[in-house]
């Protein structure tokens, strides 16, 4: 009898690893595979006859630890690849007031090395006028954010 309990903790662990590692292919990023590897040290352990209270236990410190010990390195270097893009270097750059911006009425454009960009300046209720020269400090969805150019002190 304990021999068919051993055998039906094995093959149980056996499916959960399966579904577990079925669940982390098929999903975006790392999932399951945490948990995947505690099904496999709870699978060993079943295999080496542990009672089912060890095998559960095993399971769980395992897929904590390993959580643990990988997560903030899978978060790192896995899932949270910045896409840098050529409008980047447009930050920083002085630009050149195409369209007067005022940020209440929700208009204005600048020019920017040769690209026009719809613009907001970085105070809440700014304005600026056509032909002003102003900094580009971010970029908020397709919007470049701007400010007044603050001259070198010397």
């Amino acid at each position: 009898m304990a021999l068919i309990s051993q055998m039906g903790m094995s093959a149980f662990w056996l499916v959960a690893m399966v579904v577990l590692l079925v669940v982390e292919g098929m999903a975006p990023g790392l999932v399951s595979i945490w948990f995947a590897l505690g099904a496999l040290a709870a699978l060993i352990s079943s295999l080496l006859k542990a009672p089912v209270w060890l095998q559960v236990l095993w399971f769980f410190v395992v897929s904590l630890a390993t959580l643990l010990i990988t997560r903030p390195l899978a978060k790192k270097y896995v899932n949270a690849h910045t896409v840098h893009t050529n409008a980047d270097m447009a930050i920083g750059q002085d630009c050149v007031v195409t369209e007067a911006i005022d940020n209440v009425a929700g208009t204005g454009a600048v020019s920017v090395g040769g690209k026009i960009w719809t613009a907001r300046m970085a105070e809440k209720d700014g304005r600026a006028e056509k032909g002003a020269v102003l900094r580009a400090v971010r970029i908020e969805g397709v919007k470049l954010i701007v400010e007044e150019k603050k001259e070198a002190q010397n």
